[in-house]
């Protein structure tokens, strides 16, 4: 079970961003006066919000897509009882590298830097897919 240690601290990192998305967005909102228009078009009346507004959103966003695939590998590393130092290390340093780029998109948002950490953590989730389906398969 000590497999999904680093799967929960980045479901509540997700809650984290997501109580800052709505801290930033609603304040916003209403200092700009806008009266939300339920036939506009997606994303068009938030794009209208400051860029520094947009960015807590915007990983928010990011936290729901690759992450998922890292909540399946760590399932699946943990219903077959793989603890070992090597799948743990690498989940925490998926998980503290997805939490640095979320640091870096919210406050920030240097492209370059958030390419780089985005390229890390997929290469550690890779990597660890390997040694899910290597464990599953062999």
């Amino acid at each position: 079970m000590l497999m999904l240690q680093p799967a929960i601290a980045l479901v509540l990192w997700s809650f984290v961003i997501w109580i800052w998305m709505y801290a930033t967005r609603i304040p916003a909102i209403r200092r700009s006066g806008m009266v939300l228009d339920p036939t506009a078009g997606r994303g068009e009346q938030m794009a209208l919000l400051p860029p520094r507004v947009r960015w807590k959103a915007d990983n928010y966003n990011n936290l729901m897509e690759q992450p998922t695939l890292f909540y399946a590998v760590a399932l699946m590393l943990a219903m077959i009882g793989d603890a070992s130092n090597l799948s743990l290390g690498l989940a925490w340093a998926y998980v503290a590298v997805r939490i640095a780029h979320s640091l870096i998109q919210t406050l920030i948002n240097k492209v370059e830097v958030r390419f780089g950490l985005f390229a890390i953590a997929s290469l550690i989730l890779l990597f660890l897919s390997c040694r899910a389906g290597q464990q599953i398969l062999l």
